[in-house]
């Protein structure tokens, strides 16, 4: 998760929405017709008081991720408008054909794709969709793997992953070891 691309519209704020969340905040970024990004609102340099759903789309997108939250095994489906390398979107099209409940490692989904687990990991963490784009259920080998950028000086959004697996039923309601907090 990085920090929003500039807006293609040109708008200076920087959500179009900021959802609260069982799990946390979320920008949102939108134009009028496709989700352009999400980010979770976490560390020192999240901004974002609460903004509500002002447009179709977005009151739509709201309602599905509301929808997840109460059964996850409904997965939220709105237009998106991704913008990525090729093999960036190769990787967010896998990930999204990871039920919900299952996880995969890096390294399968790496060998899935005939690419090192190292680039699948950075395409994970630029996923500009998230959760609608599940990469919190890509793991490593040994544990809960990354799920953080360096303005996570809290581990908040470990903390997300763990709560959106647990969510899904892909982690025990109390994992020992590598996945406590």
């Amino acid at each position: 998760m990085m920090s929003p691309p500039p807006d293609p519209l040109g708008r200076a704020e920087p959500w179009d929405a900021v959802l609260e969340l069982p799990f946390g905040r979320l920008g949102v970024r939108c134009t009028e017709h496709a989700l352009l990004y999400t980010e979770y609102l976490v560390g020192p340099g999240a901004s974002g008081a609460l903004a509500p759903a002002r447009t179709p789309l977005l009151r739509e997108l709201q309602e599905q991720l509301r929808a997840y939250c109460r059964d996850p095994r409904l997965r939220p489906e709105v237009p998106l408008a991704p913008r990525g390398s090729a093999f960036q979107r190769r990787v967010w099209a896998a990930l999204c054909d990871i039920p919900a409940g299952s996880t995969r490692s890096y390294g399968d989904l790496a060998r899935e794709l005939g690419s090192a687990a190292r680039a699948v990991g950075q395409a994970c963490g630029a996923n500009p969709f998230a959760p609608l784009v599940p990469c919190h259920r890509v793991i490593a080998a040994a544990g809960l793997g990354g799920f953080a950028h360096s303005t996570d000086t809290g581990g908040e959004l470990l903390r997300i992953k763990r709560w959106l697996l647990r969510h899904e039923g892909a982690l025990p309601a109390r994992a020992p070891g590598l996945f406590d907090a």
